[in-house]
């Protein structure tokens, strides 16, 4: 902890965002229904659909790789074990219609299947057959033409069974759900500012040492709203904006990495403020999609973030640390938080605020006017004064710049004035305030005494014309 705020500072806090902590100040709310589970399971049910029984036949192959692993198993089982109690039926029953079973024992007869004289011998030879044991004793002989015909369809069917079965149970083996499970997703989700703009920020990482190959993330905002025709669209999806024009959508996820969401005036949280995310009900589904190095085959991971799991002006805590030859990941501190200082108002409101006008600030060329001008406007404000001296910077301007600058000053002056029915009329205000100085305030004084000082030099260059 110490070495934590030496290194962030005193004003930040390691918050625990463990939800099985209880707050007495923190209200209780009641659990809301998810639309995708933290683990990544949708939270969806089809019912009432019309010919849902043929759908899913007419599709088997997926049907049976979706089910779980008990039936699959059951259906593994009993497709083999039904499978060979018929097989072994008909050849009991031919060699029954041929009455090889009244001459099991007679070496002078010539039967359809050597060695078969009940239902278990014949139960016997078709495992032998079907597994290509082979062990010698019960063999087809020539004189049977329809046992022959029976070994082919025997042979072409436990061909197709086993392709069927394997291949479904290799598919289902293979399937990369469980390598999701070695991806992990931050619990909470924060947002504070990053490169002096406020982003919605979350963390993913990788467990193994195997790459995802082509990673790719996406997001997206699970909110109702209603349309201004007054449509109401539940569960509206919008696309959260997570660096698909730059690339930062695409990962090299080797360490864990934080994602970030720039709130701008295109975001959905343009308006979200500190206060407002408390009466907000939203959803932020995330989607990582990558190909798993020592496979090929696509994996997908999904999470999401309720509105309870944002938190506002909270920053992840480094995990990263650089060790003797290699970098060091602490997966301890994966899902920690701490308090950063953020503005708790929206960025509307930030930009709203900025587009205001701000308070008369005198500009910087107002300071060209020196106090000892100031000075001599004072003493020599009338016409025939001539001891009012200009800064060399007014003395080198032409008298087009002169007149230019005495209008910007005119101008502003007018600010802190009645609004006049003509420029002509500015001067007289100035010398009605000059003559009231309770009622007026230093800065127009201080404009008052620059237009002064102007007019005192063009009365100077003119009476040196005359001479």
């Amino acid at each position: 902890m110490a070495a934590l705020r030496r290194k962030f500072g005193e004003d930040y806090q390691v918050v625990n965002t463990n939800r099985g902590a209880s707050f007495p100040s923190a209200p209780v709310k009641k659990k809301r229904q998810r639309f995708v589970e933290k683990n990544g399971r949708c939270n969806v049910q089809h019912g009432n659909l019309v010919g849902e029984t043929s759908r899913y036949l007419s599709d088997l192959f997926t049907t049976l790789v979706d089910l779980k692993w008990r039936w699959n198993l059951l259906i593994f089982t009993l497709t083999y074990t039904i499978a060979w109690l018929v097989m072994a039926s008909m050849w009991w029953i031919i060699a029954y219609i041929r009455g090889d079973l009244n001459h099991g024992h007679d070496a002078s007869y010539t039967p359809c299947v050597a060695n078969v004289y009940n239902f278990p011998s014949a139960f016997l030879f078709f495992i032998e057959t079907e597994a290509t044991i082979g062990y010698g004793y019960r063999y087809i002989t020539e004189k049977c033409p329809e046992g022959i015909i029976l070994f082919l369809f025997q042979s072409l069917l436990g061909s197709i069974v086993d392709a069927f079965l394997i291949g479904c149970m290799f598919i289902k083996m293979s399937q990369p759900k469980k390598r999701a499970e070695t991806l992990m997703f931050s619990q909470d989700a924060v947002i504070s500012q990053r490169d002096g703009r406020l982003c919605l920020m979350f963390r993913v990482g990788n467990l193994r040492n195997s790459h995802m190959v082509s990673a790719q993330i996406r997001c997206k905002l699970i909110k109702s709203r209603q349309t201004p025709e007054g449509e109401f669209l539940p569960l509206d999806q919008c696309e959260l904006d997570v660096g698909f024009g730059t690339g930062a959508d695409q990962l090299f996820l080797v360490s864990p990495l934080t994602i970030c969401h720039e709130i701008n005036p295109k975001s959905p949280f343009f308006d979200l403020s500190q206060r407002s995310l408390m009466n907000e009900q939203f959803e932020i589904v995330v989607i990582l999609e990558g190909i798993v190095e020592t496979t090929g085959m696509t994996c997908q991971a999904r999470t999401s973030y309720t509105e309870d799991e944002v938190l506002w002006g909270h920053r992840f805590l480094p995990v990263m640390s650089l060790e003797e030859g290699f970098f060091r990941v602490d997966y301890s501190q994966f899902h920690s938080t701490f308090e950063v200082p953020t503005p708790p108002y929206s960025v509307k409101e930030y930009e709203e605020k900025s587009s205001l006008p701000s308070p008369l600030v005198t500009p910087h060329w107002e300071r060209v006017f020196s106090m000892d001008c100031l000075e001599a406007g004072e003493e020599g404000a009338h016409p025939g004064s001539a001891s009012c001296k200009l800064p060399s910077k007014l003395q080198k301007m032409s008298s087009s710049g002169r007149e230019d600058l005495q209008r910007k000053v005119l101008r502003l002056s007018s600010q802190h004035s009645e609004k006049a029915s003509s420029t002509g009329d500015l001067p007289l205000k100035l010398q009605r305030l000059s003559s009231s100085p309770g009622q007026v305030d230093g800065e127009a004084r201080f404009h008052l005494k620059a237009l002064k000082c102007l007019k005192a030099e063009e009365t100077n260059n003119a009476e040196r014309l005359l001479v």
